[in-house]
């Protein structure tokens, strides 16, 4: 899925909207870079590569999942050390003006650009868990975007906004780190999770395997934040979903296994006891 919602790169250095723009791209770029600035706000989020960034007089090694912010007029280039090596990266570009309507809204939208105007360091390193779930949100951006769905000029500018101030709030954090934030970012990952591998396996086990955790820790991280267990969690949004695609017409046969039911009769049984019908009931009544 990801390989479709690639960009073909373009040199291009100015926006072409007024607001924001998103490219993944994945390439092997074997020109020499030159040193430019920009009169918008690059986030930039790399991936994998043999890549260094000189921005201004400091130059910046890349790991997977760093993210750099450069604001507008501040020089830099990328410094490609193998154009044999695939160079894959987010880049998302925000005009000022939407920008700062943004700060008009929430001064908390500007953390991330004040701590870098103040302290020259424009790169921030992410663990594995945090920046799977910037990925997730770029994704989904990237996703609405592209595809024609209902509701798409809505949803874009919320998709947005929510991605700039996680960006914010994960800086915020990792510069004030305390115990609570912790354990609230663990929480929304499993969130993040969960949503994006519904059809998938999802015991404890599995998600303590992912997320190099105690199934312990986790269970009990998540109950103290959501009240419900992940199991109930779990099976809520299975439900939701299976309900939605029965909805939009999709065979209750094959709704039931695509959102990670195993079986019909766990299915039926569920199904009825959240929503106090059968699914074919509700399919009927909902065609009606």
């Amino acid at each position: 899925m990801n390989k479709n919602l690639q960009s073909p790169f373009n040199p291009r250095q100015y926006m072409l909207s007024k607001d924001y723009e998103l490219y993944y791209y994945n390439d092997t770029y074997s020109q020499k870079m030159e040193d430019h600035s920009h009169s918008y706000y690059e986030f930039y989020f790399f991936l994998e590569g043999k890549v260094s960034l000189q921005i201004e007089n400091k130059t910046y090694s890349l790991s997977y999942g760093d993210m750099v912010l450069i604001p507008p007029g501040i020089k830099h280039h990328a410094i490609i050390h193998d154009t044999t090596v695939p160079y894959r990266r987010f880049v998302f570009w925000i005009g000022q003006d939407y920008y700062h309507k943004l700060l008009s809204e929430s001064a908390s939208y500007g953390y991330l650009t004040q701590y870098v105007l103040s302290t020259g360091n424009h790169r921030f390193r992410n663990d594995l868990i945090t920046f799977n779930a910037i990925q997730f949100q770029i994704f989904q951006l990237i996703e609405e975007i592209q595809f024609e769905r209902f509701g798409k000029e809505a949803r874009i500018p919320l998709a947005v906004n929510s991605l700039i101030l996680q960006l914010n709030r994960i800086v915020y954090e990792q510069q004030n780190p305390k115990t609570e934030r912790e354990q609230q970012s663990l929480y929304q990952n499993l969130i993040y999770y969960i949503d994006d591998h519904l059809e998938e396996d999802l015991s404890l086990e599995e998600l303590a395997n992912a997320f190099f955790l105690s199934k312990y820790y986790i269970a009990h991280t998540f109950k103290e934040h959501s009240g419900m267990s992940v199991h109930q969690y779990i099976m809520k949004k299975r439900l939701q979903l299976s309900r939605e695609a029965i909805l939009g017409g999709q065979a209750i046969s094959e709704a039931y296994l695509a959102c990670g039911f195993k079986d019909y009769s766990s299915f039926f049984r569920a199904f009825k006891k959240e929503y106090g019908i059968s699914p074919k009931e509700y399919q009927e009544t909902s065609i009606l």
